[in-house]
């Protein structure tokens, strides 16, 4: 199942635009997120992947288009609505508390009480199933220091934490950055299991060999325009890396130039025109 149960996405992005003063940093972007399926957002630096995730997370308000969550207009007006709504944000800062422990991080700020006392038992049990279920089976102890994990046991935890507050949307910012083979295969396996669970996963990513391994979907940005988008089968590294450098690619048919505002409906259908004017804003 790919698809809420009134037949919409999980998310609609719908011509959405966003500017900061003179300049245009997303333009009349059309993406659906299916539920259970993870999308791979890629593009060059500049090309507005920051911008289009902040957006989702209810950072920044959209200046034009709209939002639907599960067929129905949303706005966010402030991270928490999003969070509230069902979508979480895994940033590579990781937002984890060095000093504390497993238990204590994936709880920070909704600690379980009773008897106006920690609930330090159940709160353990919460955390070790929910790792459990998501396979992460390399944590020695879940009342270690987070400062002694690994980067990619770190980004599980980060992960883990999203998952018990009952994301339906997990967006993860760059998560295999400055892994090695070994961790890199963990946060891949453990993306996989979260599109198991029938939760949407946005991924960003400047590695094609991890986007081609995890990705169902693929969506270029190229200077806050969707150059493409479609499914992972429509795509080859050398096809996406044209997208991302100059918003268009001949390899393969239905890559082709067209209009920035191309829709997700329309399967892996470059759109980026070549840009004459204003600059965009610098980012990922």
């Amino acid at each position: 199942m790919t698809q809420s149960q009134n037949g919409q996405p999980l998310l609609r992005l719908q011509g959405v635009g966003k500017n900061f003063g003179p300049v245009h940093a997303l333009t009349d972007i059309n993406l659906d997120i299916p539920a259970g399926k993870v999308t791979a957002l890629v593009g060059d630096n500049g090309a507005g992947k920051s911008t289009l995730i902040k957006t989702i997370s209810g950072i920044w308000q959209p200046d034009h288009g709209d939002l639907f969550w599960q067929g129905q207009a949303v706005h966010l007006h402030s991270p928490r609505a999003a969070t509230e709504l069902g979508i979480s944000t895994v940033y590579q800062d990781l937002a984890l508390c060095d000093n504390l422990d497993i238990v204590q991080n994936m709880f920070l700020g909704r600690e379980v009480l009773r008897h106006r006392q920690l609930d330090e038992i159940n709160m353990e049990l919460s955390a070790k199933g929910t790792l459990a279920d998501l396979s992460v089976v390399t944590v020695r102890s879940i009342r270690q220091p987070v400062g002694s994990l690994s980067g990619g046991q770190r980004q599980a935890v980060a992960v883990a934490k999203a998952v018990m507050q009952n994301a339906k949307l997990l967006i993860l910012d760059e998560p295999t950055a400055a892994l090695g083979v070994t961790q890199t295969k963990v946060v891949l396996d453990l993306i996989g299991q979260l599109a198991s669970r029938e939760i949407a996963v946005i991924v960003i990513s400047h590695n094609l060999n991890d986007v081609m391994a995890v990705a169902d979907r693929v969506a270029v940005l190229h200077l806050g325009r969707l150059a493409a988008a479609g499914p992972i089968s429509e795509f080859d590294r050398q096809v996406m890396v044209d997208l991302m450098t100059t918003g268009t690619s001949m390899r393969e048919p239905g890559h082709s130039g067209g209009d920035g505002g191309a829709s997700e409906q329309e399967p892996a259908t470059a759109a980026a025109e070549e840009q004459t004017e204003g600059g965009r804003v610098s980012g990922n």
